[in-house]
């Protein structure tokens, strides 16, 4: 049964998104789209990533739900032991991760603009065990959805670990964006829907809170995503004096790649958080960069090139529909032509 469930999740997620984002009327959204967000949470314009403050709590307090027994089969203790015992994804590890506490997004106002992040430790599990477990008692039609009916406010960050992912529009000056389609049998999360990219859980490359600037995440996804290279760095491994992070932040500094923060948001199905972000390449960086280097497959599915023109492709996962919807809007703003 729980098998069934978890293919019928796999299947249909778009519309089990969907009538997930029906029972949160009164939650605003990104933009149009079914993302839900909170006050504070969309800035009026593109703040510089740069200008958000990342701070650390070693030691949060303990979030309201944790690792929920809600429709778990029997001889499995969470979500995540059931997944990698019963339908494991190609890719699947508890990594270290950055549960976010606390967000605020004004809108940007001279060099400070009191942006803030504020994050604590917690494991890639966290997560699954709370997201994927009340995406599957939607799927398997509970009556009641008694753990959705426990968290309560999905924007209230108290309620579960709200593991942080950074969802990046790729867009070139001249209107081109990167896509993605994720195939359901390598991921855990958002399979069989389309994407922006590069994406990715904000994680440290090791357990310790000395990874936190959000750029040195994007790069190492960057590299994975787009160029197909590896997740294991090996230990040792120094990102500043790594060719691809010190050419990239290079071309970050100088202004050929401009990276802004559009704002936060919640899947309905799940409950993921994504930090909103687009990095606006001039075409020679990207080509410099990319070019013909752009991957046609990766570890999580296929890849491609589509016109930045207003349009969003269906099906597609609610963050990455809120970052091509946003950035559309601010599309003079970011100095992006119409693809």
């Amino acid at each position: 049964m729980w098998e069934r469930v978890r293919a019928r999740l796999r299947e249909e997620r778009h519309g089990l998104g969907l009538r997930a984002a029906g029972l949160y009327p009164g939650v605003p959204r990104a933009g149009a789209t079914e993302l839900l967000t909170a006050p504070g949470w969309l800035p009026d314009a593109p703040v510089p990533l740069e200008s958000v403050r990342v701070e650390w709590d070693p030691a949060p307090p303990p979030p309201a739900v944790a690792d929920p027994k809600d429709g778990l089969p029997p001889g499995h203790r969470t979500y995540a032991e059931a997944m990698a015992a019963l339908a494991p994804p190609a890719v699947f590890e508890d990594r270290p991760s950055y549960r976010l506490l606390h967000a605020a997004l004004p809108a940007p106002s001279g060099p400070n603009t009191g942006a803030v992040l504020r994050l604590g430790p917690a494991r890639y599990f966290d997560g699954v065990n709370v997201g994927e477990a009340v995406a599957h008692e939607l799927a398997a039609g509970t009556d009641g959805l008694p753990l959705r009916t426990r968290i309560g406010d999905p924007c209230d960050l108290s309620r579960r670990a709200a593991l942080l992912a950074i969802t990046t529009l790729t867009v070139t000056e001249s209107g081109r964006y990167v896509r993605h389609w994720r195939d359901p049998a390598k991921v855990a999360h958002a399979g069989g829907l389309f994407q922006v990219m590069p994406v990715g859980m904000f994680q440290p490359l090791s357990g310790g809170p000395g990874d936190l600037d959000p750029w040195r995440c994007m790069v190492r996804e960057y590299s994975e995503e787009l160029l197909g290279t590896g997740e294991d760095y090996g230990d040792g491994f120094d990102q500043e004096s790594w060719p691809f992070h010190r050419a990239l932040t290079a071309a970050r500094r100088d202004g050929r790649v401009r990276v802004h923060c559009l704002g936060l948001g919640v899947d309905p199905l799940t409950l993921a958080v994504d930090l909103l972000t687009v990095a606006v390449f001039r075409d020679e960086a990207f080509d410099t960069f990319f070019g013909e280097r752009l991957v046609a497959e990766n570890a999580e599915g296929l890849v491609s090139l589509a016109a930045f023109d207003g349009t969003v492709p269906e099906p597609v996962q609610p963050a990455g529909a809120a970052a091509l919807d946003l950035a559309w809007r601010h599309r003079r703003a970011l100095g992006v032509r119409a693809g």
